[in-house]
């Protein structure tokens, strides 16, 4: 009897509780098809699980190290199937995200960043992020109708990832409207956006070389002249601060965005967050628990036969982890793990994934943390609870291939 294979939509991608039903508590790893994919992956829910996944290494994420080769279908070569499209010139910058490699290759090119993501350095940020966010607030505030996604915080996580890169002030709207074209629009726009931002951050290098500054650009090229076995070469530097970027402007944007919206559901935690703003610590780590942006992570592939969950998989077999299902995983939260509370304190070793874990942990966790504790501060808890300006039900959402659905736009009141 062949196995059941779930084909999941993107409903049921987004909902923790409901959507995850008879796939979390079988005794194998369930057979899945991703929304708007045709290729089955392994699906892994349980927190342990993807805790685990996260850290074995016979799970690697770079499908042509498999030893002997693995042929057929890849789900994850669907869902990048449109990067396939673009120049091999800029192609190649998107193909070296970290996300891609595994151990000593990994490490090689996450250890320049490592370097120069220091806590001094996120830590001196504070104060532009504080006026960033206080003049936003300022300029949307009175209006009819502002977007706090479009005109607030795309451009907060554009200024603040620029600010750290070395971006000038003058280039920041487009730098942003680039990355908007090649991560956020219909694609038809995605290989001038990537060809922009790759030939600007090919000139700012030109330009550090010359005249170092206070940013990372010029500390990633700093290592490159010092060597070493970590020395990045100048396209490695490039492919570096493109994902810096990218990763920097587009996932914090709609974070922020889906964070804020989960706080005007849940008015009566936002009363709480504002009467003892001592809490701001666990309401931005419960946001990015019970949000989890990224629902499904990157594919892994099995490099050898072996059980794994109760499972044995085949070498080259394809597993994906399914993180807002681990972040609301009753076996760790609760009888009530969809339900948001900013009060909430997890036990030792079982903090959010929202993060990832281990050797491929976000680098940029502290300064995601930073910028949203600031802006819960600024934006709801020292001024007047902004409102939405259209009802609920009329909020707009998009699908994205392989996940649920982001918002579009969120229209509200300051």
């Amino acid at each position: 009897m062949s196995e059941r294979i779930h084909h999941l939509t993107p409903d049921r991608l987004q909902d923790p509780e409901a959507g995850y039903a008879g796939l979390r508590d079988g005794e194998r790893l369930p057979h899945v098809v991703l929304p708007g994919l045709r290729t089955p992956v392994r699906l892994v829910t349980r927190y342990e699980d993807v805790k685990a996944a996260l850290t074995e290494p016979r799970l690697i994420r770079d499908r042509s190290k498999v030893p002997g080769g693995v042929e057929g279908p890849d789900a994850q070569e669907e869902l990048l199937a449109p990067l396939a499209e673009l120049p091999s010139a800029y192609g190649r910058y998107v193909s070296a995200h970290l996300a891609f490699f595994d151990g000593e290759e990994h490490a090689r090119r996450r250890a320049p960043l490592t370097r120069g993501f220091t806590a001094r350095r996120i830590a001196a940020l504070r104060p532009f992020v504080e006026e960033s966010v206080a003049r936003l607030i300022g300029d949307l505030a009175g209006q009819e109708e502002a977007d706090l996604l479009n005109e607030f915080a795309y451009p907060l996580a554009t200024s603040v990832i620029c600010e750290l890169v070395g971006v000038e002030d003058a280039d920041r709207a487009q730098v942003c409207a680039w990355i908007r074209d090649f991560a956020y629009g219909d694609g038809s726009r995605m290989g001038e956006g990537l060809a922009g931002i790759v030939e600007y951050v090919r000139s700012l290098i030109g330009r550090r070389k010359d005249s170092p500054a206070d940013d990372l650009v010029t500390a990633l090229l700093e290592g490159a002249r010092e060597g070493g076995p970590d020395a990045l070469t100048e396209d490695e530097i490039i492919a570096m601060v493109f994902l810096l970027i990218n990763t920097g402007i587009t996932p914090p944007a709609l974070f922020l965005a889906h964070a804020v919206l989960a706080l005007l559901d849940h008015p009566a935690q936002l009363a709480r967050l504002r009467a003892e703003p001592e809490l701001l610590g666990r309401a931005v780590s419960e946001l990015l628990r019970h949000v989890t942006l990224l629902r499904i992570g990157a594919s892994l592939y099995a490099a050898e036969d072996f059980t794994f969950a109760g499972t044995e998989l085949r070498k080259g077999e394809a597993v994906s982890l399914a993180l807002l299902a681990a972040n609301h995983d009753p076996a760790v939260y609760g009888e009530a793990p969809g339900r948001l509370d900013i009060t909430r304190q997890t036990e030792r070793g079982k903090a959010h994934l929202a993060f990832g874990h281990g050797a491929h942990h976000c680098i940029g966790a502290a300064l995601g943390n930073l910028v949203t504790g600031v802006v819960f501060d600024l934006l709801l808890v020292r001024r007047a609870v902004p409102e939405l300006a259209v009802a609920r039900e009329d909020l707009e959402f998009g699908h994205w291939p392989g996940d649920g659905f982001h918002l579009l736009r969120l229209p509200v009141r300051l």
